[in-house]
């Protein structure tokens, strides 16, 4: 069987996380919202605890986290919920960069069609967008900035954490999609960042759940408003049964992963050290800067190969993207590596390479690189 390096697409439900999922299934099945036996009350008590838990990762009051379907609804919920307190106030621009998940990019197209001014910054070849870049566009109308942590193709770590100190003096709203960097980077999520969206199945969590952290200024929260109508559930924010055994597994696989972060960066960067140095035996570019990256993640375009047909190419040994899977269906050049000002032909051939330490194990690297450099040399051969 081919090793698995998508897992920044997804991730294995950790079996330890799916044993909690199924006895809430299965045993403590109750709705969290029933109050009058003991399977709502144990149901109600798995969300509090998750709740708190979660809510502690990223220093925050458990009060300031909502449960949500992942980090695209809660991405929705804290921009477009935040577009009636712009509009009110007359603080129509936003910042944002070019880079950003389609989660982020598609309801910011929208909001520039209601009339907001949407700037959307180019890191350059680096992938990693600089604080200064960010305030010399801040203008007084200024109501968000929207900056992703970790680039979801290249791995790219944006600088979050500084942004938000330079931030939290001022009257704009800062709101970051941490789907790729919670986890692994949650030590950057504690300074004072407005809104944080987090997904669960980028760390051995099922699908379907994540989290929106919203935090407080003071006494003053930020003021979004709902998307849906509908229930009283998460602050009437995001209406609707929540679902325990989801929920208890986010909690179950943010435990396991804050456990043992320390031996999953270790093995995760070694087996980075390892792929770079069999690749060096093909001709490639690596995109985006690697001195800022997560250990886990690696884009390259190989000279002269055309991505797709790699992909079929390397079905036998690896499964490999071509970039989100969210666009994986597009053969057009990836946005990310264009928004970072690459010339098409690295662009529409990025490779993307993710892995999780515990699903290559059997991948033999040295094979992997030769099978691309003697399809490389084939190529170049025809051509």
């Amino acid at each position: 069987m081919a090793a698995y390096l998508d897992s920044a697409a997804t991730t294995r439900v950790d079996p330890r996380v799916a044993e909690v999922v199924l006895h809430c299934m299965t045993e403590d099945f109750g709705n969290a919202g029933s109050r009058t036996h003991d399977w709502g009350t144990r149901a109600k008590r798995a969300v509090q605890q998750a709740r708190e838990q979660l809510a502690a990762q990223v220093g925050s009051s458990p009060s300031e986290l909502i449960f949500t379907s992942g980090a695209t609804e809660s991405n929705n919920i804290a921009l477009l919920g935040l577009a009636a307190y712009g509009e009110k106030q007359g603080r129509r621009h936003i910042i944002t960069s070019a880079i950003e998940h389609k989660a982020v990019i598609e309801p910011l197209e929208h909001l520039a069609s209601r009339g907001f001014d949407v700037d959307f910054l180019s890191p350059g070849p680096s992938g990693r967008l600089s604080v200064a870049a960010v305030q010399e566009r801040l203008r007084d109308d200024t109501l968000l900035v929207s900056l992703m942590h970790v680039n979801n193709e290249t791995g790219v770590i944006q600088p979050v954490a500084e942004l938000a100190d330079h931030l939290r003096g001022t009257s704009t709203y800062f709101h970051v999609d941490a789907a790729q960097g919670f986890g692994k980077l949650t030590e950057d999520l504690r300074a004072p960042i407005d809104l944080i969206s987090i997904s669960g199945h980028k760390i051995g969590a099922p699908k379907g759940v994540g989290t929106l952290v919203i935090r407080r200024r003071g006494r003053d929260t930020v003021p979004l408003v709902p998307l849906m109508y509908g229930g009283g559930q998460e602050r009437k924010l995001r209406p609707g049964t929540l679902p325990v055994p989801l929920i208890a597994g986010l909690a179950k696989a943010t435990e396991i992963f804050e456990r043992e972060r320390d031996q999953w960066w270790a093995e995760a960067a070694a087996f980075r050290s390892r792929l770079v140095d069999a690749l060096g035996k093909t001709k490639l570019h690596f995109n985006g800067d690697q001195e800022h990256a997560v250990p886990h993640i690696l884009n390259v375009s190989f000279d002269g190969v055309d991505a797709e047909a790699l992909i079929v190419q390397l079905k036998e040994i690896a499964a490999v993207s071509t970039g989100s899977a969210c666009t994986s269906a597009s053969y057009t050049p990836s946005h990310v590596l264009r928004g970072m000002g690459l010339p098409d032909s690295i662009a529409a051939n990025g490779l993307r390479l993710s892995w999780f330490p515990d699903q290559i194990a059997e991948l033999n690297v040295d094979e992997l690189a030769a099978e691309i450099a003697e399809f490389q040399a084939g190529t170049a051969f025809l051509g």
